[in-house]
């Protein structure tokens, strides 16, 4: 029998922290949503200006790349790159701002970020999907 890690609620506070603080500091309104491994809602914040839109995506970015156990900017590079076919593809978002979470190379979770430019979106993500590491 396998084992493996999972997002405690500590765990999640600190993703959150740090996407948030890193969102703040760059003074970007966006929504922060952090899955566990199978795409299910752990945290949702929306800070003060952010559309409400931005919500749903950051979940759906956050349950793409937990699902896909990858960044979803491969998945809008292939879109992007030609393969248009993907758009199709269910339960997934083809927009860079969704980063799993990963612990002793397992994918335990998800962050998505939604609300400012693309590479803005993955970097916040970032900042919390890495919180974990030492």
């Amino acid at each position: 029998m396998q084992s493996k890690a999972v997002l405690s609620h500590a765990e999640i506070t600190r993703i959150l922290s740090n996407a948030r603080e890193e969102a703040q500091r760059n003074q970007w309104a966006v929504a922060i949503a952090i899955v566990d491994d199978g795409g299910h809602p752990l945290a949702l914040e929306r800070l003060d200006g952010c559309a409400p839109i931005s919500a749903y995506i950051a979940i759906e970015k956050a349950r793409s790349a937990a699902l896909g156990r990858r960044e979803t900017k491969g998945y809008e590079e292939m879109v992007n790159n030609g393969r248009t076919a993907f758009l199709s593809a269910p339960l997934l978002t083809s927009l860079e701002g969704g980063v799993p979470v990963m612990v002793d190379g397992q994918v335990i979770g998800a962050v998505g970020v939604s609300g400012v430019k693309a590479e803005q979106d993955a970097q916040v993500a970032k900042a919390g999907a890495t919180a974990l590491q030492a």
